[in-house]
Parts: C-alpha cells; sequence; structure tokens
C-alpha cells in the first residue's frame, strides 16, 4: 500500500507513468561485449565510494614533518605530510589499506575495460554515423580516466610516484615557446616543488570525477536517445533490436553484474598487494629508483620515452627537447586520429548511411589491419617500459634490448597488420559462427527418445 501510495503520489505530480513503463519495456541486445559499458561505469562508482573513505584522512600537503608511525623501518625519516598521511592510511586507519588497494585496482580494471569497451566499439564498426559524438565522448572519458590515474598515482609521494612528477615535468618543458611557462603555470615553480600535490589533488578529487560523471551521464543519455546496436543474427535489422526487457531480466543481470564486479575488486584488494608505498620510502629529488615503472595505463608512454632516439630540433632560434616526440608528439598524433576516425573511415568508404547492425571484424579487413597494426605498436611500447626489467632478467645489454624494441616498434605493426588483413579475408566469406545462428535442435518423438532435427523441419 505504501509504494502504491508513494507511485501515485510521484504520477499524479510528474507523470512518471508513461515514461517507466516505457523504460521498463526497453530491449536490449544479450551480447557479453554489451556488459563492458556497464561494467566500467560500476567501477567508477566503486572509485568514488572509495575515494570518499580515503579523502577523510589523506592530507595534500607538502610540508616537512618527521615520522612517528608504527611503520618502524620509517620512524625518524624526514618525508612530506602527504606521504606521513598515507603511511597511517595504510597502518593506523581501520580497513584504511583495503580501501586503498580497492581504489587501486579499480582504478586500473576501469582504465583496462575502458580499452577493451573502445576496441570493441572500432572494431566493430559501432562509431559509425549515428553514433560519432558518441564515440568523441568515449574518448573523452578515456583521456580523463589516463589523467585521473596519473593524478591519483602522483598524490603519495613516495618515490615512485615523484619519479613520475620529474618526468611529467620534463615532458611540460619539452613544449616548444610555451613549454617553461606552462611547466610554471602547472607544477607551481621549478623541480621540485611543493604546490603540485595540493593541486592534483583538487583535480583528482574534484575536477576529473565531475567531468568523468557529466559525460557518463551525457554518454549514457545519448545510448537511450539512440537506438542499440546489435550484432547480425536471426530477426535483426537495421530497426528491430532482438534481446531481453529492461524488467526483470535485464535489471537482475545488472545488479548481479555490479556485485560481481565489487566482489572481484575486493578479492583483488584483500588477496594481492599493489603500490607498498612503504617500500619506496619519500620522494628525494637526488634518488631515483632503479626498475621504476608506472602503471600499465601509462606505460606505453614511459616505453615511448626509453625509445626514443636522443634526436632534437633546432630552428628560427628555438630548440624542441627530445621528450617532446614521445611523450606529447605521439600520444597527440594518436588521440586526434581517433577522434576524426569516424569520419576518415566514412570519406573513404563512402559510407554515410546511418548503421545499427555491428561489422564483424573479419568484414572490413583494412579497419582490422590497421587497428592491429595500432595494437601491436604501442604492445611494443608497452614492453619497452620495462626495458631494464627485461635486461636484467635475462642478463643482456640494455642498448641491444633497446635496439632490439627500437627495430620491432616498426616490423611488428607491419608484420601484424599484413597478416590480419590476408586472415580477414581469407574469413570474409565464411559463415559466422557467433552461437546466435539456427542449427540444430533437440526434439522428443512419438515412442519418448530424443532426436536432433533443423529447426525449419521442427
Amino acid at each position: 500500500m505504501i509504494v502504491q501510495k508513494t507511485v501515485r503520489f510521484l504520477d499524479e505530480r510528474l507523470r512518471i507513468t508513461g515514461f517507466s513503463k516505457k523504460t521498463l519495456r526497453r530491449v536490449f541486445p544479450d551480447h557479453w561485449s554489451f556488459l563492458l559499458g556497464e561494467i566500467a561505469l560500476y567501477l567508477f562508482l566503486i572509485l568514488i565510494g572509495t575515494g570518499i573513505f580515503l579523502t577523510f584522512f589523506f592530507s595534500p600537503s607538502a610540508r616537512e614533518v618527521i615520522y612517528s608511525g608504527s611503520y618502524t623501518p620509517l620512524r625518524g625519516v624526514h618525508m612530506s605530510q602527504a606521504y606521513e598521511s598515507l603511511l597511517d592510511i595504510s597502518f593506523e586507519v581501520r580497513s584504511g589499506l583495503v580501501m586503498r588497494q580497492i581504489h587501486h585496482w579499480a582504478a586500473l580494471l576501469f582504465l583496462a575495460v575502458l580499452v577493451v569497451h573502445m576496441l570493441r566499439v572500432f572494431f566493430t564498426g559501432a562509431f559509425r554515423k549515428p553514433r560519432e559524438l558518441n564515440w568523441i565522448v568515449g574518448l573523452t572519458l578515456l583521456t580523463l580516466g589516463l589523467l585521473a590515474g596519473f593524478s591519483g598515482y602522483s598524490l603519495p609521494d613516495d618515490l615512485l610516484s615523484g619519479t613520475g612528477l620529474r618526468i611529467g615535468y620534463s615532458v611540460a618543458l619539452s613544449i616548444p615557446v610555451v613549454g617553461t611557462w606552462l611547466a610554471f603555470l602547472v607544477f607551481g615553480g621549478e623541480f621540485p616543488f611543493g604546490n603540485i600535490i595540493s593541486r592534483l589533488y583538487v583535480i583528482h578529487i574534484l575536477l576529473i570525477p565531475g567531468a568523468i560523471g557529466l559525460l557518463l551521464g551525457l554518454h549514457l543519455a545519448m545510448v537511450w536517445r539512440q537506438k542499440h546496436t546489435q550484432f547480425p543474427g536471426p530477426m535483426r535489422t537495421e530497426q528491430k533490436i532482438v534481446g531481453t526487457r529492461m524488467w526483470p531480466t535485464y535489471a537482475v543481470k545488472a545488479g548481479a553484474l555490479f556485485f560481481l564486479t565489487a566482489s572481484t575488486v575486493t578479492l583483488l584488494a584483500g588477496l594481492f598487494q599493489i603500490n607498498p608505498v612503504w617500500i619506496y620510502g619519500p620522494f628525494d629529488p637526488a634518488r631515483v629508483s632503479a626498475g621504476a615503472q608506472p602503471d600499465w595505463y601509462l606505460g606505453w608512454l614511459e616505453g615511448a620515452l626509453r625509445l626514443m632516439p636522443a634526436w632534437e630540433v633546432r630552428a628560427f632560434g628555438f630548440t624542441i627537447p627530445n621528450p617532446f616526440f614521445p611523450g606529447l608528439l605521439i600520444p597527440g598524433l594518436t588521440f586526434n586520429i581517433l577522434y576524426a576516425w569516424p569520419w576518415i573511415e566514412a570519406k573513404f568508404t563512402k559510407d554515410t548511411a546511418p548503421h545499427n547492425l555491428l561489422n564483424r571484424p573479419r568484414d572490413v579487413p583494412v579497419r582490422t589491419a590497421l587497428g592491429v597494426a595500432g595494437l601491436s605498436f604501442y604492445t611494443v611500447l608497452f614492453v619497452a617500459g620495462g626495458n631494464d626489467v627485461i635486461a636484467g632478467l635475462f642478463n643482456l645489454p640494455l642498448e641491444r634490448v633497446t635496439q632490439g624494441l627500437q627495430v620491432m616498434a616498426f616490423a611488428l605493426p607491419l608484420v601484424a597488420g599484413i597478416a590480419t588483413h590476408r586472415i580477414c579475408k581469407e574469413l570474409k566469406g565464411r559463415p559466422p559462427k557467433t552461437g546466435d545462428e539456427p542449427g540444430h535442435v533437440i526434439v522428443r518423438t512419438a515412442d519418448g527418445s530424443y532426436e536432433t532435427a533443423e529447426p525449419e523441419k521442427v
């Protein structure tokens, strides 16, 4: 009775019944890859929840203090207040360490799911008309996710994150003409500096989450307004969607997926240690940790910096330093090409019609080959981010490892692209095997036994 009265009260004032019925009858396609966006949303909610918890205890200050906490190896060591508060969260605050690790694991998985989701959209052609704007929103979400990861990774002020900030400062300085002024504006002075932690804190907990929340809302609104994409199959057309209704099937599945996502992240945080900042020690500008690698989503940038030859350009009285090319030019070209890709492909294929049915990757060999080549290139850069670790592990000279990876950065994408194109051309004419096609069904005969039969004969 209370629920009915509440619904009646709201409907008389807001007229929500019609919208609610339409919403509950909405059909969602059945395919596991469509759940990637939902998982990213759930991970973002987990990040917000754990982030709120951590803000109660973290102090974003570079003021120097002497540690006197419970972690004995660092007692009496000079460190920033930010690093001290992180040690307190890890060892003094109840559930602080597991909350830290849930937050970190959720951040890693959030970006991983975003990347896989964008790859699914790219290889299936889900960015085509009328979803070009949604593609732009998705890429912007990925960019903001990378910035959120870097800003959060840099907050602890430990030796590892300080080394990352040193690299970021050098890349900012390498920008022609305005680099010095921009680095001073963003970082608050010359390296080392005291303002960057408090500035990154505001960016990390306020500006970027707010922008991500707005873009997620815009993304969901556009998905809701437009028809859902779906893979080709029986009874599926550009206008007709085949799947499950919002209520009750899809809602139950979505709720179960949220709890599965949350439990997985919690399990990872409870069983697998990540970012043990107490081992690294506080940041000291005179020290650089050996074997220092960033989180996986920045590994390709680290690798690009390590593979770039010692080239600099001098022209018209200006110098373009070496870090500019791998640290800004390569990422800038990459994301600009990706932003423009829906229109680039439409121009070359002369395809400007709206699409709700997706491609199989084999159906568009050129796009798939280019995508695989790009992935191969960035995989080599990612591996190069650990060239010193590889050299030490296999007892190889660091220079030889670097030279080998430099060759692979050009050779592997070429070989992978050509091989993918040929494979797609070979597979293009074969029927798909997605599990959606009608096959044989089991029927019961008059004598009680069972046999298989084709669907049209049943």
